[in-house]
């Protein structure tokens, strides 16, 4: 949510791009901003603070705080963002810092524009967020042509999307499995896997169960899919690898891992083990497609 002071800010900022404040310019004082907001000066220090830190007002002794020498009027402003820009750059923070660096404010600071000015591209965060995992289905397109079989056509998608989750780890944390967004891109894994279920020899299948099928492929990446992120983030916070990470870790969990009481625990805390993200998802989806095979009763 756009607090007090950056939505001033903002205002103050869209005079400047707009030329109606020229370098040179006196831009409202502290005790203005007071005066027409209602607001505390604390708030108005801040709102002063903003614009310096984005090199759009400085302070000239004797004059006070004026439109600095650099900042972009009509004649030199930067191209106007579209909202494709706007969600390249959301995906740009969300790809360097997770879905917690994402917010509107940051966007806008990025893009050089006004917060509120968000808005014209986008109604809301949860759109924001569509556009960016539908970017995401439309930058990783299933293999052409696809495979025939229902097996192989299941596994083309599933790593299709697990290529894409690791290229972009915050987007298992969108999809939404419950409430699924409006996602033109991704409408094309649906359709590969539905029509795939559709052709099964000897087995016709209603589009109930097809569909109960498909969103089990999908929800298998999605979960799994899901620990990409942290995994990454605590890479980047720790410097450790997972490997790393597991050896300082180990001696503990041997500690705690009383053979008399968790045997079995104890027998895998003891052995190597090469338990990682991506041999989950290879194993996980091997078991869930032969199951399919044994509903099926077709192994292709």
């Amino acid at each position: 949510m756009t607090t007090t002071y950056e939505r001033i800010a903002d205002e103050i900022r869209g005079r400047i791009r707009s030329g109606e404040l020229t370098p040179g310019d006196p831009v409202p004082s502290t005790r203005r901003i007071v005066a027409e907001h209602g607001v505390a000066m604390a708030t108005a220090s801040r709102v002063l603070d903003a614009l310096r830190r984005d090199g759009l007002v400085e302070v000239r002794r004797g004059v006070g705080t004026v439109v600095a020498a650099g900042a972009a009027g009509p004649g030199d402003a930067p191209r106007v963002p579209d909202t494709a820009d706007v969600v390249r750059a959301a995906m740009a923070v969300a790809d360097a810092e997770g879905l917690g660096g994402l917010s509107m404010r940051r966007i806008a600071t990025d893009l050089g524009i006004p917060t509120m000015s968000l808005y014209r591209h986008v109604r809301s965060r949860d759109e924001l967020l569509a556009r960016m995992l539908d970017t995401v289905y439309a930058t990783s397109p299933l293999p052409r042509p696809l495979p025939d079989g229902w097996r192989a056509r299941a596994e083309a998608c599933a790593r299709t999307m697990w290529a894409a989750f690791q290229r972009h780890p915050w987007a298992a944390h969108v999809m939404s499995m419950t409430r699924p967004q409006v996602l033109p891109h991704g409408l094309a894994h649906t359709e590969a896997l539905l029509s795939a279920f559709g052709r099964i020899p000897g087995r016709p299948l209603d589009i109930d169960t097809r569909m109960h099928l498909t969103v089990s492929v999908f929800q298998l990446v999605r979960g799994l899919g899901m620990g990409i992120e942290s995994a990454t983030l605590a890479r980047k916070d720790d410097g450790l690898t997972d490997e790393e990470w597991m050896d300082r870790t180990m001696p503990d969990l041997q500690t705690v891992a009383d053979p008399s009481r968790f045997p079995h625990v104890a027998a895998a805390t003891s052995t190597d083990i090469d338990l990682t993200l991506d041999s989950l998802f290879e194993f996980g989806l091997a078991r869930l497609l032969d199951g399919y095979a044994a509903f099926l009763g077709d192994a292709s």
